[in-house]
């Protein structure tokens, strides 16, 4: 019997699973027992096939237990840690040493990125152990200090590092600092406005949230993007809990210290903004998380979801429970929303006339 550990996340916070096989007579199966979705379940086609690219042909029934049993396995992150326990049982590596494996496979043997990859490394080093991952997660895991990590190819490569016939690179950390930022809609680029701006330098200063009432083609899109660049950046521990979150999320990230900036369409659903799902994933407001929550067509916007809003703005964080279980993820974002005068937008324009009634103006305001 061979025994791996790799990783399962629920929320943000990376578990460790323990990998164990046993390889016994009879006729061909592979058979996972530990809570596993389905995206686990069928590892077992990819396991098979990329350990047979390599020439390692799996024969007799083989039992693979994830550890612990009560605690549900999810996505195809368990791929590699399965791929090597099969073959510790099979005698074609040596015993696999303590660390943190990570990785989907591929039919031809190849490593895939996986999501949660900020976690694992959080765990790996918090747990002193190495981390094992495969190449497209290497910017990720840099982000992490003290995180003894190295990255591979392909599953040959890992079989040949334990087998001491080749060395895997080690990932070095890379500060956010020297990374430069992607360019922004510049404040100073914006002529007139100067109420508007000045509101902006406000809530920018004191983190306040802010609206804006305006005519179509005022600018109040323009500002609102235009106000993260005058946000202060996001320290290193700031820009590690953004990044984990959009890690877990299986989402790429502004690797920039410019804070997040998030746009969402007044026809979302209560679950894409807050989070949730079967799988108890982030929302909006969490991937916003230290810096800008963008809610354009504000009236538009049900109540409910508004409503839901309400205690995560205050709190700062958003605890999602389900029969599954509870998960917490935080939620600190500096909210902008922005809407007409009145349904037809054009309520004291200058220029052009409002055609709505007062009644109208004054049923579209108590949205």
């Amino acid at each position: 019997m061979s025994q791996v550990w790799g990783i399962t996340l629920k929320g943000m916070e990376a578990l460790r699973v323990e990998v164990e096989s046993e390889i016994t007579g009879g006729l061909f199966a592979i058979s996972i027992v530990g809570l596993p979705d389905a995206a686990v379940k069928e590892s077992r086609e990819r396991v098979r096939a990329a350990l047979r690219s390599l020439g390692l042909s799996i024969r007799g029934r083989v039992a693979v237990n994830l550890a612990p049993a009560d605690l549900p396995k999810e996505g195809a992150i368990l791929d590699l840690p399965i791929a090597l326990s099969i073959a510790g049982s099979m005698r074609s590596i040596p015993a696999v040493p303590p660390g943190i494996y990570m990785g989907e496979l591929a039919l031809d043997g190849r490593l895939r990125g996986v999501r949660g990859a900020v976690s694992a490394a959080i765990l790996a080093r918090d747990l002193d152990l190495p981390l094992f991952v495969p190449e497209e997660n290497v910017p990720e895991v840099s982000l992490v200090e003290g995180c003894n990590a190295r990255s591979a190819s392909t599953l040959g490569d890992i079989l040949e590092f334990l087998r001491g016939e080749k060395e895997l690179p080690a990932i070095e950390p890379v500060f956010p600092e020297t990374i430069p930022s992607s360019p922004e809609p510049d404040f100073a680029d914006i002529r007139g406005q100067s109420a508007a701006k000045r509101a902006l330098e406000i809530a920018a200063a004191g983190h306040h949230n802010i609206l804006f009432t305006g005519a179509p083609g005022s600018g109040k899109t323009l500002l609102a993007r235009a106000l993260r660049g005058i946000l202060p950046p996001l320290s290193r521990n700031e820009f590690l809990e953004a990044a984990q979150v959009r890690s877990t999320l299986g989402t790429a990230f502004d690797e920039g210290m410019a804070p997040p900036f998030r746009t969402v369409h007044h026809t979302a659903s209560i679950v894409s903004i807050c989070g949730g799902g079967s799988t108890l994933r982030p929302g909006e407001v969490s991937l916003a998380h230290r810096g800008v929550l963008f809610l354009d067509e504000f009236p538009e916007f049900r109540r409910d979801l508004l409503e839901a809003l309400r205690q995560p703005l205050e709190d700062g964080q958003i605890t999602i429970s389900r029969a599954s279980g509870s998960v917490t993820y935080p939620c600190r974002v500096l909210l902008i929303a922005a809407c007409n005068p009145c349904p037809c937008g054009w309520s004291g324009d200058p220029v052009e006339q409002s055609t709505c009634s007062a009644r109208e103006q004054d049923r579209y305001k108590k949205k």
